[in-house]
């Protein structure tokens, strides 16, 4: 078998020959970077962090921070969470179900029975349950899209009518 040669093109060998021998340029640091050790230039966002990215620089109203209470059923993506690790419950639930349920949560939260968080704690199939349901901060382009319009559309201590997504049905909280 013959061995295939390095380069074929000789504008590709004159090019790495360039490079050698070009001398790397000296990395020019203000004086407080140099004391600090940090640089002030940011780095490029990558192509999957974008949205992110641009979100963090833009003003706080770019941004929401809310909880939500989660009721998957049958139609969820995922059929499993940390109530029901083997999705027997959820996959027995329909759309309908999930939504009178979570129609009797928000009843019990509008009428002062339980507090929102203390009923994430026990109602919510997301892991932020153990949070009372608190998402953090998040920007546009997150989360799904019913989810975010939901959320953004909100007044700071308003809580949303029930909302469906991919992942089941949510009411959600606008914290800040």
């Amino acid at each position: 078998m013959e061995k295939p040669s390095s380069s074929s093109n000789p504008m590709d060998s004159a090019s790495k020959i360039a490079d050698r021998k070009r001398p790397p340029e000296p990395a020019v640091k203000s004086r407080r970077e140099a004391e600090s050790g940090h640089s002030s230039k940011k780095p490029k966002p990558s192509s999957s962090h974008k949205s992110r990215e641009s979100n963090s620089s833009s003003s706080s109203s770019s941004k929401v921070k809310a909880s939500h209470i989660l009721i998957k059923h049958e139609g969820s993506r995922r059929k499993a969470s940390w109530k029901d690790p083997e999705g027997l419950v959820i996959s027995a639930t329909t759309r309908a179900a999930a939504a009178e349920q979570l129609v009797k949560i928000k009843e019990e939260i509008d009428s002062g029975k339980i507090r929102f968080d203390e009923a994430a704690k026990q109602h919510s199939d997301c892991s932020s349950a153990k949070r009372g349901g608190d998402l953090g901060r998040f920007g546009k382009g997150q989360m799904q899209k019913p989810f975010e319009e939901a959320a953004f559309a909100l007044k700071i201590g308003e809580m949303s009518d029930i909302v469906g997504t991919d992942s089941g049905v949510h009411i959600i909280l606008r914290t800040g």
